[in-house]
């Protein structure tokens, strides 16, 4: 049979989502590895620690306690370290949230044996030296210093002080002050109580023996219980700000409001709402705002679930003269949604894009250990995303009006502009 290939093949729209299985192994010190195979022997190794913002005594402690552990350990300097992986193709990720500290090293599985022994010893056994801390210390300053000239930066810092409190752990952002009285006592302190790790993730194709190396190296560390975060209420700061600088032709604008975790019941249908108010290219924001008023070249909505709570947020920049005008748009956008039905044609396309951009999220064994990371460390059910994918599927225009009438008040949103 010969193909006409003047005939488009047929649609078929297929949406699913369910994850791979893992492989999960509880080592003798009861430290839970959540192995990912894959066909690659590219390997990723992610250690995963309660000790983000949420837990900081000090404004930045969690921070430089995390970006300190490749400047020094017992067995190695930070020159030494970073020659040895430089030398092996490795490759080092060190993040401290707001919630957990993540430090995952990428490498060939084949030099295991070489980058293992480097990088437990930096996660065991830093030294937090002066003479690091102090160039890392005028690395931030300098960088704060830049970024506090950028409208943008500063509507998120104040927008996320105002909606959580200055002195909330989501808040609370790390001024100059705080980086003056930090010392490398408070980063060893909070590495002490801190630093012991809560899972271990594994990514990639090992051999047996490279497995048992990992495994029983794993088994070697020390696991405690972290000690339990306190309550970090805050009283909120201004619902409305106008930050005025006289200098700038531009205003950042944020607006948006405490939320809730993934564990929340509207979870889904809001992802889908919040998509189809300002979640890609075709959004109603976007229509509105950047190709009907020409307003901005980019505005966005988004929603950040925590481990503790959520947060939502519109944000774009515009003209200073354009900024109460565009404020007045986003408001009528938000309103609209209260009022009328989402027409059935957008709500498909809308579905058909977020449901598109999660399936892309698990196209490699990296990208899917994330997703089942992101169900253990927010203790989600396992099905997690398949029942994501049915509620959004199934989530109809009536759902998504009283998702707006309930969370889109405009008594409960905050605003921030700087321009």
């Amino acid at each position: 049979m010969v193909l006409d290939r003047k005939i488009p093949p047929a649609f078929e729209k297929q949406f699913s989502f369910t994850l791979p299985q893992s492989e999960i192994l509880s080592l003798s010190n009861q430290l839970n590895l959540v192995w990912v195979k894959g066909a690659q022997d590219i390997i990723k190794l992610d250690f995963i620690y309660k000790a983000g913002k949420w837990l900081e005594p000090k404004a930045g402690v969690a921070y430089f306690t995390a970006q300190m552990l490749e400047k020094g350990s017992e067995r190695y300097t930070a020159q030494q370290i970073a020659e040895i992986l430089d030398y092996h193709g490795a490759q080092l990720e060190i993040s401290a949230g707001s919630d957990f500290t993540s430090v995952a090293i990428y490498t060939l599985s084949k030099n295991i044996p070489k980058v293992l022994p480097v990088i437990l010893d930096l996660i065991q056994h830093p030294i937090f030296p002066q003479e690091e801390l102090s160039l890392l210390v005028d690395i931030f300053k300098q960088n704060l210093k830049v970024n506090s000239e950028k409208n943008s930066f500063l509507a998120s810092k104040y927008f996320h002080k105002n909606i959580f409190g200055s002195a909330h752990p989501y808040g609370r952002s790390v001024e100059e002050a705080d980086v003056n009285a930090i010392t490398p006592a408070d980063l060893s302190l909070f590495f002490k109580n801190f630093f012991s790790p809560h899972e271990v993730y594994l990514t990639g194709n090992l051999s047996s023996s490279e497995f048992d190396l990992i495994t029983s190296s794993l088994s070697k560390l020390k696991k405690k219980n972290t000690p339990v975060a306190t309550n970090a209420n805050s009283a909120s700061g201004l619902q409305i700000e106008k930050i005025e600088k006289k200098e700038s032709i531009q205003a950042s604008i944020r607006m948006g409001r405490k939320l809730f975790t993934r564990a929340h019941p509207d979870y889904p249908a809001f992802l889908l709402l919040n998509h189809l108010l300002g979640g890609f290219f075709g959004s109603r924001l976007m229509k509105n705002i950047r190709e009907e008023k020409g307003l901005t070249y980019g505005i966005y909505s988004s929603l950040t679930p925590h481990l503790q709570d959520g947060l939502f947020v519109v944000g774009t920049d515009v003209n200073n003269e354009k900024a109460s005008l565009t404020i007045e748009e986003i408001l009528k956008e938000l309103k609209n949604l209260q009022e009328t039905l989402v027409p059935l044609s957008e709500l498909e396309l809308s579905k058909n894009h977020l449901l598109g951009s999660l399936q892309l999220e698990i196209s490699n064994p990296f990208s899917i250990t994330e997703k089942i990371k992101t169900t253990r460390l927010h203790q989600l059910s396992s099905d997690h995303y398949t029942n994501l994918f049915k509620i959004i599927s199934s989530t109809q225009p009536t759902d998504l009006q009283q998702l707006a009438k309930h969370y889109w008040q405009e008594s409960d949103l905050f605003i921030c502009q700087v321009g």
